[in-house]
């Protein structure tokens, strides 16, 4: 009869760090980079103007916002966990600027290409950007997200982000809320006017000077014990609050 040999305690300690990286990586929805990219001095320049735009296009946004929602995205003295689908992403900048004043902002962007350039113009528009460094990134990112909500900053989620499918709540974008402990805010924002690109998501670009109504609905810790039940629970809530009155465009196969 074969006996069972105990692992080494420096393999299952191994083992064990490799499926927390890959559970946490998936979690956070983060594809795997070798190294983060980033932009040149230049090139970063030359995000600039286009931020700048962007800011005044917003500035021109006239925003609804009842009083209990006007309370929750108010709130001081405490760190707050946005979640909002990755097509809203635009407005959030007039959000943080009107409402939110005095509490930086942290915002999860890959270590990949593209998120070289996203994090570019977050920093514009007053938005931190939190990045990997190695294989290890969505462990990396997700401890660093905690320890910005420990010191008191707020932090963003695209739970769908950035790859789809869209509008879909995966019980791993919680994981960050579950280790902190702090309050979830689930942003909903409802274009009265806008265009959509043929994008994965169908991202929402709001015309200039038109109205969008606002909610924030807050989720304590204690909701957050079942991943799964709240995932479930969470994405329903935000779908409801995020209505798109004008359908996605047909994105066209090459």
């Amino acid at each position: 009869m074969a006996r069972s040999v105990p692992a080494k305690p420096g393999f299952v300690n191994a083992a064990r760090q490799a499926r927390v990286i890959c559970e946490t990586r998936a979690a956070l929805n983060t594809p795997p980079e070798t190294h983060v990219h980033r932009l040149p001095l230049w090139w970063r320049a030359a995000v600039w103007p286009l931020a700048a735009i962007v800011r005044l296009w917003s500035m021109t946004l006239r925003i609804a916002i009842g009083p209990e929602d006007l309370r929750n995205i108010t709130l001081r003295g405490e760190p707050i966990i946005f979640v909002l689908w990755h097509n809203r992403l635009f407005v959030s900048f007039e959000i943080v600027r009107r409402y939110r004043r005095g509490h930086p902002l942290f915002g999860l962007v890959s270590a990949s290409r593209d998120g070289a350039w996203m994090s570019a113009f977050l920093s514009r528009g007053g938005v931190n950007a939190v990045r990997g460094s190695s294989s290890s990134l969505g462990r990396e990112a997700a401890t660093a997200l905690v320890e910005e909500l420990r010191a008191g900053n707020d932090v963003a989620i695209t739970p769908d982000g950035p790859r789809g499918p869209a509008y879909e709540l995966k019980p791993g974008a919680l994981i960050v809320a579950r280790r902190a402990g702090t309050k979830v805010m689930l942003v909903g924002i409802d274009f009265e006017s806008s265009w959509r690109l043929p994008s994965w998501d169908g991202f929402h670009l709001p015309k200039p000077f038109s109205r969008i109504h606002l909610r924030c609905v807050p989720v304590g810790p204690g909701a957050l014990e079942n991943p799964d039940e709240a995932a479930l629970q969470l994405g329903g809530r935000l779908a409801e609050i995020n209505p798109d009155r004008k359908p996605a465009p047909v994105r066209r196969r090459a």
